[in-house]
């Protein structure tokens, strides 16, 4: 029996479109040990995750990581695709060290350290979950082309979720009331819409469906904060308060409705099966956004996106988007 080093060292969103992968491999592998490389901010996750054996946090290091798991793992697959994350791979001594195509990674030198790459995937064709089951392929396991009926195995305990709750009384949270959560952060500064245009979108949002319903604002890091603050003088809607990676996935699975830009958020939300309203600037809702029927894509039309770029100086993919199309989006979802 193979045991499996899954590396996965970030970020939080990309960690969530790993699992439906881990998942089948699982599946696949029963009586085998699994050990996930990590990343800190990202082991919140993986314990919430049933069946990982052993969760590596892997700090600056790569090769003290490798040296750490040296031995245990017969196969490593390397979902990051990563200079670090390659080296980590082969300092593993795993024999067999899966990874992408050099056309799939982010740093193609990558590829030296794999004993095994599989075939090129269209990034933009795929959902990126796909891209990543498609690395099992040479284990025996094969991707259904089309899919979208993906596994994500989050099993959230009742004690997490009453910490939420408890917390959100504190916003002025109603129990019994659908909870609507606007995400207003996030991690690269060219994923975030102004604060205005949140403004505009939750103002009209409280007019059209706002009755008997808790609406919130969500943030992760100090910046997020600061335009977290400077919509909710405007909108007199309630921040929530800060919430562990735990917490927010916790958080999430009592929401009836979340409205956010491509973020770690997002991904939990498709990952619950929570229905969203996904916005999509610099990046592309084909690789990256929401997958059910129920959920909806507002995505700027623009010929310069997807970009993928973290910074913009001129974002013409968010000033091509209309508040009032979010705010349609968001009514006939309530």
């Amino acid at each position: 029996m193979s045991d499996f080093l899954l590396i996965r060292l970030s970020s939080l969103g990309d960690i969530i479109h790993t699992l439906p992968a881990f998942s089948a491999l699982r599946k696949t592998f029963l009586g085998a040990n699994i050990t996930w490389a990590v990343e800190s901010p990202g082991k919140e996750i993986l314990e919430l995750v049933p069946g990982i054996d052993q969760i590596l946090v892997c700090r600056k290091n790569p090769l003290a990581a490798g040296f750490r798991t040296r031995k245990k793992a017969t196969i490593a697959l390397d979902f990051q695709g990563l200079l670090k994350s390659a080296v980590l791979a082969f300092f593993s001594g795993a024999h067999r060290r899966l990874g992408f195509n050099r056309l799939n990674l982010k740093e193609p030198l990558a590829r030296f350290f794999y004993t095994e790459t599989i075939p090129p995937v269209d990034e933009f064709a795929h959902h990126v979950i796909y891209k990543n089951l498609c690395l099992l392929e040479p284990l025996g396991i094969k991707p259904e082309l089309g899919t979208k009926s993906f596994d994500f195995p989050l099993l959230i305990p009742s004690e997490l979720k009453n910490q939420v709750q408890e917390k959100l009384v504190v916003s002025g949270f109603s129990a019994g009331q659908p909870l609507i959560i606007f995400n207003v952060g996030a991690s690269w500064p060219s994923k975030r819409l102004s604060a205005q245009f949140w403004v505009e979108v939750i103002n009209g949002t409280k007019e059209r469906v706002g009755s008997g319903k808790n609406l919130l604002l969500l943030w992760g890091n100090e910046e997020e904060l600061s335009l977290a603050q400077a919509v909710q003088e405007k909108t007199d809607v309630s921040l929530i308060p800060f919430l562990s990676v735990k917490e927010v996935v916790a958080l999430l699975s009592l929401t009836s409705l979340l409205i956010s830009g491509d973020t770690f958020a997002l991904q939990v939300a498709g990952a619950l099966n929570i229905p969203c309203v996904g916005l999509f600037g610099p990046t592309s809702p084909i690789r990256n956004g929401p997958f059910r029927p129920h959920d909806a894509i507002i995505y700027a039309d623009v010929d310069c996106s997807p970009c993928y770029y973290r910074t913009c100086a001129v974002p013409r993919c968010w000033q091509s988007i209309d508040p009032q199309k979010v705010i349609d989006s968001i009514a006939n979802q309530v």
